[in-house]
């Protein structure tokens, strides 16, 4: 009989982790968080229909104001999309050293059980600026995207501390501004992106699709 965490033994695929670092606070209100929960159901929808993507993509969601854990990790034919509602500040630091210390906690569970992963990707969306201390996570980023074990990537709303998200963003990878309130766009791509890097093997350079969704703002 193998050994292991049973999600792992029903499921011995590789497994592609992605962490949604989601702002909820108060500024989030209305139509954006509306926007923002479509847009998670679409990415569900999405990579649902590609049966190798179904098993390996594992989602976790963590939001902030205040910082929760509001779905841990599972492979995407076991995750219902939640109905996130805005409240709160932004405590955007918090929330990133989180993030990261969950992933480290995953990839762990990973090689404890045998299980080979794709870098994994920590993905933040926000529309305001950090109201807490934010530098200690940047540099954590920084040092996390030069020793290639994550891919780290900002989503800026309208209303977004353009600024203080290009210090966050890791030296290559700058801040993407939504084009409108397109959260489905943003996230169909996420899932075309994830559908290719787990069709590939392990440690493989994956070309992700254009991004059609936002532009960058120098």
């Amino acid at each position: 009989m193998p050994v292991g965490m049973p999600e792992f033994v029903e499921n011995p695929e590789n497994r592609c982790p992605v962490i949604l670092l989601l702002d909820t606070s108060g500024s989030m209100s209305g139509q954006p968080i509306q926007e923002l929960n479509r847009g998670l159901a679409a990415f569900k929808e999405d990579v649902m229909k590609d049966a190798q993507a179904s098993l390996s993509v594992e989602v976790a969601i963590v939001t902030f104001g205040p910082v929760k854990l509001t779905q841990d990790f599972v492979t995407i034919d076991h995750f219902t999309p939640p109905k996130l509602e805005a409240d709160g500040v932004t405590p955007m630091g918090a929330a990133i050293e989180y993030a990261l210390d969950l992933l480290e906690t995953r990839k762990q569970s990973y090689k404890d059980n045998g299980v080979h992963y794709y870098r994994p990707w920590v993905f933040l969306i926000t529309d305001g600026a950090p109201t807490d201390y934010w530098q200690n996570a940047a540099q954590r980023v920084r040092e996390e995207e030069e020793q290639r074990r994550m891919l780290f990537f900002t989503v800026a709303v309208q209303g977004a501390d353009m600024y203080k998200l290009r210090e966050i963003a890791p030296p290559g990878r700058p801040p993407v501004m939504l084009n409108g309130l397109d959260f489905r766009a943003l996230f169909v791509w996420l899932s075309t992106s994830m559908k290719r890097v787990s069709s590939g093997k392990v440690g493989e350079a994956v070309a992700l699709p254009p991004v059609g969704w936002g532009q960058i703002i120098t």
